[in-house]
């Protein structure tokens, strides 16, 4: 069965173990985040972003695409560090001649501080990651006009008389809707400091106890929960999802560490990306 969890305004499926496979769908946003492993229901999504080329999160991709031909859907957009756009591109074609089927994507290369347009109001902005390869986060925000304060009192009719002389009276404003930053040193923190201010943050916690050292994690480019709960005072999220915990720890040892050390500042707001009982997925 796959994870599921609410945060906020949005839900979190799909399934993440740390070096063994993380993809994960929010349905409200239409978005698919890492493809390590082919989950059908996400076939039909039409947007999948990358986080990085490693094989838990990206080998699924040809696989994923697969489905999608066999339900009548046309190729996805598929947002990934510009590094690996032609290895990804490569490898499906590889793949596209081992099946002998069309694995066909519009891929859309970023780099940190690019901002691509998702229709109906929704950015998604792309932040370095600090990973052994090329990657990045992803934050999607939404972009909405608001009337300067000054200009708030004047009646409904002298605004639209002045809109139409082509007087500018609105801000555009961004509202941080959600932020996916997985296999990463916890150094992201400070060098995207407005992942601290998304509504919904998922952040990976590969590591939660003295079974690995914060010096393990760092050594291998992952966070570990201390280093999130030493930072609980700069959390403003209405939601924190820890997900891509290392298959060293069963499921329910997760959730009762989590549990048990939780600042009082963070305990509400922390959701748990793992089952709630029994062993992980596969």
């Amino acid at each position: 069965m796959l994870t599921e969890v609410s945060a906020g305004p949005y839900t979190v499926r799909g399934i993440s173990v740390g070096g063994v496979y993380t993809s994960l769908q929010v349905p409200e946003l239409g978005v698919v985040l890492d493809a390590g492993v082919p989950i059908r229901s996400f076939a039909g999504t039409d947007r999948i972003f990358l986080s990085h080329g490693h094989s838990d999160h990206a080998s699924a991709l040809g696989s994923l695409l697969g489905i999608r031909t066999l339900i009548g859907k046309a190729p996805p957009q598929v947002f990934l560090p510009a590094e690996i756009e032609a290895p990804v591109r490569e490898a499906l074609s590889v793949q596209g001649r081992l099946h002998r089927t069309e694995t066909d994507v519009e891929t859309v290369p970023m780099r940190p501080g690019d901002t691509h347009h998702l229709g109906h109001g929704l950015w998604v902005r792309a932040f370095r990651t600090h990973h052994t390869v090329p990657s990045l986060c992803y934050q999607f925000l939404r972009r909405v006009s608001k009337l300067r304060p000054e200009h708030q009192s004047l009646p409904p009719q002298e605004i639209a008389r002045r809109r139409k002389a082509g007087e500018d009276l609105f801000d555009e404003v961004e509202h941080l809707e959600l932020a996916y930053a997985t296999d990463t040193l916890s150094r992201v923190l400070e060098t995207a400091p407005s992942l601290l201010d998304s509504r919904v943050l998922i952040l990976e916690c590969t590591f939660i106890d003295s079974k690995r050292t914060v010096q393990d994690a760092q050594e291998r480019s992952h966070i570990h929960l201390d280093e999130i709960f030493a930072r609980a005072e700069l959390f403003q999220n209405e939601a924190l999802v820890l997900m891509h915990f290392s298959q060293a720890y069963g499921p329910e040892e997760v959730h009762s560490t989590i549990q048990a050390r939780a600042p009082a500042r963070l305990r509400d707001r922390l959701r748990i990306f793992a089952p709630a009982s029994g062993r992980w997925f596969g």
